[in-house]
């Protein structure tokens, strides 16, 4: 694809930061992450319906009640009884009749079993856990990176997994109304970062090699990354739209927790593209030029 990639990193980066310092902003005036039922926990409505029920019908009964974004399961040897979990709130009691009384003109034999309220799901074991899960794939990446290419590459696609992991961050917080964050938000996050490194790793095998040909020798650094970014376009473009089709295709037709898992993954890959192509590579170059000029200055001195 003959287009004419340039360095606009800088612009970029302002860009980024703008982004999260937004959100962290909204954050600290009370407009951060919406935050489900697997981390405040909430209540649980326990039904047996009497015969095989459909969840969406159940769905409709909850939103008549003004609850929504509900977590419904099937339970029972015969998949008959209904488990309803959803925030918290006032009135348990009187929802429980309402409940009751909706759900018996679609299924006349319901009977009540318990009603109660239920503790996080993500509790701080998991997301401990997961904090720790991303920060030694950080450090495998970075080791695996720094053997195949070099330590600066490694630097480089390490802070471009940072940048993507924040801006997803941010933009669950703009997307507060739309998507709530459950437990299938830290699958989605460590799906990114699986993600994250993959176009990267195409660039700087590009970048190695139009390092290592004679004829490129008089390029600078950030003119080389311009090219390999040039070379690897249509590669990118073309894998990106492939995943990208499906994973909204995925969004559109799916229930509230695919939603939920496939929001962030969406926003995640069009970062991804964004950073490995318009910032990743020239932190490299940044990193390196830095690196020769400490070296410059310690044989003058």
């Amino acid at each position: 694809m003959k287009i004419e990639i340039k360095n606009h990193s800088r612009t970029c980066l302002i860009v980024s930061v703008s982004i999260v310092v937004l959100a962290l902003l909204m954050t600290v005036f009370g407009f951060g992450l919406n935050l489900g039922i697997d981390f405040t926990g909430g209540i649980l409505l326990h039904y047996e319906m009497g015969e095989p029920f459909s969840t969406d019908a159940v769905r409709e009964a909850l939103a008549e009640q003004g609850i929504t974004g509900a977590q419904i399961a099937m339970a029972g040897p015969d998949r008959t009884e209904m488990q309803a979990r959803f925030q918290d709130v006032e009135n348990p009691d009187a929802l429980r009749s309402a409940m009751e009384e909706r759900l018996r003109e679609t299924y006349p034999n319901v009977t009540f079993i318990s009603i109660g309220r239920v503790g996080a799901v993500a509790g701080q074991d998991l997301i401990r856990s997961a904090i720790l899960s991303v920060a030694i794939a950080w450090v495998l990446i970075l080791l695996y990176i720094a053997i195949r290419f070099d330590l600066y590459s490694g630097m480089a696609v390490v802070f471009g997994i940072l940048h993507d992991v924040g801006i997803v961050l941010a933009f669950m917080v703009f997307f507060r109304g739309f998507v709530q964050i459950n437990s299938t938000f830290i699958a989605a996050i460590l799906t990114i970062v699986g993600y994250s490194i993959n176009n990267s790793i195409v660039i700087f095998d590009r970048i190695r090699e139009n390092n290592g040909k004679t004829g490129l020798a008089h390029l600078k650094r950030d003119q080389v990354v311009n090219l390999s970014v040039q070379e690897s376009l249509t590669r990118t473009i073309n894998t990106t739209l492939t995943t990208l089709v499906a994973v909204v295709m995925l969004y559109i037709l799916g229930v509230d927790s695919i939603r939920e898992f496939t929001l962030p993954l969406i926003v995640g890959m069009l970062s991804d593209v964004y950073a490995s192509n318009m910032i990743t590579g020239y932190v490299w170059a940044f990193l390196l030029n830095k690196r020769d000029q400490a070296r410059l200055k310690a044989k003058k001195a």
